[in-house]
């Protein structure tokens, strides 16, 4: 299975990207917008785990492209932040299917992708 993390944390995202390999993940590790969508030109993810406040770009731009260059792409939207937290991140991005605290203990991140990579 196909992963993208869109991390601007290096450390955070390297953590995920070494939990999901362990798994048995093929993981790509990004860290920002123009990185995220020049990977998806050439490859069509299973899932996305996507950090909702990237330091350069939007995350909704790299999941809108997602979206309609891989619509059965999964996103999985990760954050320090309380936005989006009333759950209208569903209304603005239709590939979403999670959204979780950055501080989600990779395990738990690991079963989440595992789950929503199989339903693809």
């Amino acid at each position: 299975m196909l992963v993208m993390i869109v991390q601007g944390n290096a450390d955070l995202g390297g953590l995920w990207k070494a939990h999901l390999e362990r798994q048995g993940f093929e993981v790509t590790l990004v860290s920002n917008q123009e990185e995220a969508i020049a990977a998806l030109q050439n490859t069509a993810y299973d899932v996305i785990i996507l950090d909702l406040i990237l330091p350069q770009g939007s995350a909704l731009a790299v999941s809108d492209f997602a979206s309609y260059r891989h619509p059965r792409t999964r996103v999985i939207f990760v954050t320090n932040t309380t936005f989006f937290s009333d759950g209208s991140i569903f209304a603005h991005s239709p590939n979403a299917c999670a959204y979780v605290q950055s501080e989600t203990p990779p395990e738990d991140l690991a079963a989440m992708v595992d789950y929503y990579a199989a339903e693809r």
